[in-house]
């Protein structure tokens, strides 16, 4: 059992950078190849987004399961299962005859990359206890935040070069490789008094957490979070491409550049939220509602530049908000880490999937639809500045 926040090692910290970009590698590497699979296949770029939002449903809800899972088995067998899950489907999609095999591989693999990130929240939470979960979470952020800069650069490579399949062929490579190093150095990280009780399909283990006011807060205030991240990733590159005339150049420059500031503040940002873990909280709100109000004000421009300087200034927000969440949710559960894990990963990728698909028959321009998503945060500013037991 741990009793004492451990102190980060590179060994640790790598595997978990490991376990978390399995989700965003798998969203990212094939953007630039979406014309080129719906050429293939006969089918709309619209049907082929169809794929990210099968994957994404399935990493939500496939949590509930792999959570307890986690709790009942351990943090490495079910990341091990995950793991091979992902590089099986992944070599499935690479194979894939039609787009109907090319869409279930998707979803299989969405299945296999919640396994690897439960597990990693689970991990914090088991080494890390309730005090610098969230700093290290920030840290974890800005890891992944390394993947949309780089996946569509090296996804556009292997497409031009060996055709869009390539890309899960590489993936099939990267998942073999997270297999033997997790395997091999890491260790088990979950508590001997870990409590599993029931079926494993029974939901109702989730009721005492979700309940939980500080839980719920939180971890619906990192859904509404991740649906402006989710709404952005998803329309950006159809704006910058389609709506304002430019290349797939001009999109990769603004996203890496996006990515690059991202990266800065996840790394900064954590060493605020170990000084002032609540005060890092409400002003990483105000930062994202303040980029919602400068997205609806910039929305009369069309150009890149209006679409991506709220997204600038947002990349702080994110960094300040989703770490400190995310660890004031997990706190009040040390021996159910993996469940609170799961419901939290649940609510954050399937919550913020069904968010995103609801508001888009708004019909709105996209940055006006980002716009929305941020000030939906507003609430949650109201009650963490008005209502003590948020606070």
């Amino acid at each position: 059992m741990h009793t004492q926040p451990a102190k980060p090692n590179l060994t640790l910290l790598l595997i978990l950078a490991l376990l978390v970009i399995f989700c965003p590698m798998a969203i990212d590497i094939y953007l630039p190849a979406f014309p080129t699979i719906a050429e293939q296949f006969l089918v709309t770029e619209q049907q082929v987004q169809q794929t990210v939002a099968i994957f994404m449903l399935t990493v939500g809800l496939g949590q509930l399961i792999a959570g307890p899972l986690a709790d009942r088995f351990g943090r490495k067998p079910v990341a091990l299962v995950g793991i091979s899950l992902y590089a099986g489907s992944a070599l499935i999609a690479y194979c894939a005859p039609s787009f109907e095999v090319l869409l279930s591989a998707r979803a299989l693999q969405g299945l296999g990359a919640c396994a690897t990130f439960v597990v990693a929240f689970a991990i914090v939470r088991d080494k890390f206890g309730s005090e610098r979960s969230g700093q290290i979470i920030t840290y974890l952020n800005g890891i992944v935040c390394f993947i949309p800069a780089l996946a569509p650069i090296l996804g556009a490579w292997l497409t031009v070069k060996f055709g869009w399949e390539m890309n899960f062929l590489f993936l099939t490579g990267f998942a073999l490789l997270g297999f033997i190093v997790t395997f091999f150095f890491f260790r088990e990280t979950r508590p001997a008094d870990s409590v599993y009780q029931g079926h494993i399909l029974d939901l109702r283990r989730f009721i005492p957490i979700i309940s939980t006011p500080l839980f719920l807060f939180n971890s619906l205030l990192c859904m509404v979070t991740m649906s402006v991240i989710l709404v952005f990733v998803t329309l950006a590159p159809g704006w910058i491409i389609t709506e304002l005339g430019g290349s797939v150049a001009n999109f990769t420059f603004w996203f890496s550049l996006n990515a690059v500031l991202s990266i800065i503040a996840s790394f900064i940002m954590p060493l605020y939220i170990k000084r002032h873990p609540k005060r890092a909280l409400k002003i990483g709100l105000l930062l994202l509602v303040g980029s919602g109000l400068l997205m609806l004000l910039f929305s009369q421009y069309k150009s890149a530049l209006a679409l991506m300087i709220p997204m600038f200034v947002a990349a702080f927000g994110f960094a300040l908000t989703l770490g400190s969440a995310a660890g004031r949710a997990l706190s009040l559960f040390p021996k159910q880490a993996g469940t609170a894990s799961a419901l939290l990963g649940a609510m954050q990728m399937s919550g913020a999937s069904l968010l995103v698909f609801i508001t888009q028959f708004l019909q709105l321009q996209t940055p006006i639809l980002i716009g929305v998503h941020f000030l939906l945060l507003v609430p949650f500013s109201y009650l963490l500045f008005r209502k003590a037991q948020f606070s």
